[in-house]
């Protein structure tokens, strides 16, 4: 049994996104491009609605999935497959873009905090011309496992024999929310060859003698077990882990496809209208 350790922490960066909503990025960084099989990971964070009230007006995507998850707050979804969905505090959203989508996510409402992550996940070659879809998970369908001293939420993979409602065949990821008390320890087999990052989003944890502060974002070094320990202060993280593609990435904006003659085509059909004329079933829980 082989511990992870912490290979590299990145510290996020404030990008203006949609129609001006601030978030806190950390994968699609100078500072990490990429992190295969996933592209991009935002943190949202504020209780002041003039930052997120504006939202993401429509906007297209092409070649990849997102996966948002709403720690906390309520956000309308509606895509051009015809979806609408209302993403409540606690729950997940997994759209598969694919051959392409345009949607808009806009906060429902006028006061509070409004909290969360939105992942974005490569596809294989294979997929990414195929047919877009959507599924959304409250947070009661969402299972958990408590134990002494703490309490893990699984939204994709496995943890203990249970299994989250989000399953990606491909990238088999892996989607822990993990809320420990004060000085306890996590301990989860992770699968060694998946790729795997933590971010800490309340107080501090310790891995392999590694000190993540609040807000940190360390990628994994590979390995089958991994260990936290939780300091003076309760604290609460995601783990996240896939299975790299090991293709190649050319992304421009929202569209992430494997040469750049498929991106030129993206444009050319999202000018053309061609990604409206996308439809999908909604899949909703």
């Amino acid at each position: 049994m082989a511990a992870r350790t912490i290979k590299q922490l990145i510290k996020a960066q404030a990008v203006s996104e949609g129609a001006g909503v601030t978030v806190h990025r950390t994968i699609g960084t100078a500072a990490l491009k990429h992190l295969d099989p996933f592209l991009m990971l935002d943190y949202f964070n504020s209780d002041n609605p003039d930052d997120y009230i504006a939202g993401f007006p429509d906007h297209p995507h092409r070649g990849f999935i997102t996966f948002t998850y709403m720690l906390d707050g309520d956000m309308l979804h509606r895509d051009s497959m015809g979806n609408q969905g209302h993403l409540h505090s606690g729950g997940a959203q997994w759209m598969k873009a694919a051959s392409g989508v345009i949607h808009s996510e806009m906060p429902k409402q006028v006061a509070g905090l409004m909290r969360g992550f939105q992942l974005w996940i490569n596809l294989p070659a294979s997929e990414k011309m195929t047919a877009p879809a959507y599924q959304e998970f409250s947070d009661a369908a969402i299972p958990r496992i408590s134990s002494a001293g703490q309490q893990v939420k699984i939204l994709s993979g496995e943890y203990q024999g249970v299994r989250g409602p989000i399953i990606d065949a491909t990238t088999q990821v892996i989607y822990l929310d993990v809320s420990l008390q004060a000085a306890q320890t996590f301990s989860h087999d992770l699968e060694a060859g998946l790729q795997g990052f933590i971010y800490v989003f309340e107080a501090e944890l310790n891995v392999a003698g590694t000190r993540l502060a609040e807000h940190s974002f360390a990628v994994l070094n590979d390995g089958d077990t991994l260990q936290a320990v939780s300091g003076d202060k309760p604290a609460r993280f995601i783990i996240v882990a896939g299975k790299p593609l090991r293709e190649p990435i050319v992304q421009y904006g929202p569209f992430v496809m494997n040469t750049t003659e498929e991106i030129k085509q993206a444009i050319s059909d999202y000018n053309n209208g061609v990604l409206v004329q996308n439809k999908a079933a909604v899949n909703s829980y």
